[in-house]
């Protein structure tokens, strides 16, 4: 029984000296409890909106006041003109447009049953279906405040148009999402292993050693999985269109070019990873669940960006899936062209640069 103390106790030594394993046991869950606490949720907060009042009178503007003090939406400004909401939705600044319109309290008070217009964005159909109805529920609350004791029965009519995607399909969310993730997923867990493979099986001496430059066989090792990724987009984009009849809206040169620089920044990213590590196992696992739970988490696929507390919000902007799945949106959804997607493109493009020449760096022309 003592032996097997001092065995204990020695594993026990062994733990609590390495800070790898520390991290693993203690750090892991209190950050995978953090993320998916705030990350994971249905609810939609802090939805970004605009308000189009042509009426300019108490009752639009006591509407106005109750969806201002919801914790659901954020007027991003209060405009006057129509033609300024179509701006907003390309530009992806806001997700919803209220719209009262010239006698809005005029027919409220004298005839009991006024509209009002919401515009949503719904390329992504849940939360448009979601922001609805919290609107919806304020608009409801403040008719029955206003008609207590009142003998005229009072109703306010929302009249909404849903932008992008009228029959609420759930393929133009989930579509540019899986193209993101397929993307990012093959791309990264392919060349990850590309290096340290010929590291495992020898064969990297042969590659040092030969007129090769390391930044020539950075490229050789990417370049087949670039071929292989865009056969990928090109299946993807096919099953779309022909299977859940979801065509592209936009310029299909412009998709493929964006996807192409995505892939590339995927593939630095793997080629990174690969020269680091040291086993294929750890390069495969580095990959797959290093970048699975941030794709999923932090590129607004499956949850609203906007939802997260602020310092995960600036996590997601290090996250190329969010750009290059709001870059898919645009073009694919929406229709838009490059003068309204180019900051996203030069962040992707900023971005593949970085980790090309910390790769470029990091490789080293001497085995240790």
């Amino acid at each position: 029984m003592k032996q097997l103390f001092v065995f204990v106790r020695k594993e026990f030594y062994h733990v609590l000296r390495d800070p790898k394993t520390l991290l693993i046991l203690f750090g892991m869950p209190i950050m995978q409890v953090l993320i998916f606490g705030f990350a994971l949720t249905n609810e939609v907060k802090n939805a970004r909106i605009v308000i189009v009042d042509h009426a300019q009178d108490h009752i639009s503007r006591e509407v106005i006041t109750r969806i201002e003090s919801s914790e659901y939406f954020i007027i991003e400004t209060a405009s006057q003109f129509s033609d300024e909401i179509e701006s907003s939705f390309q530009k992806g600044k806001v997700k919803m447009a209220v719209v009262f319109p010239a006698g809005f309290g005029h027919d409220f008070h004298h005839e009991g049953n006024a509209s009002m217009q919401l515009i949503l964005d719904a390329s992504d159909p849940n939360t448009a279906n979601t922001l609805t109805n919290y609107l919806s529920s304020i608009v409801q609350s403040y008719v029955s405040e206003r008609g207590e004791g009142s003998a005229m029965p009072y109703r306010i009519t929302p009249e909404i148009r849903m932008l992008y995607n009228p029959q609420l399909k759930g393929a133009p969310n989930f579509v540019p999402g899986v193209i993101a993730l397929v993307l990012m997923l093959v791309s990264v867990m392919m060349t990850a292993v590309s290096i340290v493979r010929e590291k495992e099986t020898g064969t990297m001496e042969v590659l040092l050693v030969s007129p090769f430059k390391p930044v020539y066989i950075i490229i050789a090792k990417a370049i087949p999985y670039l071929i292989l990724s865009l056969i990928n987009v090109c299946s993807i984009l096919l099953l779309s269109v022909f299977v859940l009849d979801l065509p592209i809206q936009g310029n299909l040169f412009l998709l493929m070019a964006e996807s192409t620089l995505f892939i590339i920044s995927c593939l630095t990213l793997g080629i990174l990873i690969s020269i680091r590590t040291q086993s294929q196992q750890v390069a495969m696992l580095i990959s797959l669940m290093g970048m699975l739970l941030p794709t999923l988490l932090f590129s607004g696929f499956m949850f609203p960006i906007e939802n997260m507390p602020l310092p995960l919000q600036i996590v997601s902007n290090i996250i190329p899936a969010k750009w290059f799945y709001i870059i898919v949106k645009s073009i694919m959804i929406k229709g838009l062209g490059f003068s309204l997607i180019w900051k996203e493109t030069l962040v992707l493009a900023g971005m593949t640069f970085v980790l090309f020449a910390i790769s470029l760096k990091s490789f080293k022309i001497r085995l240790a």
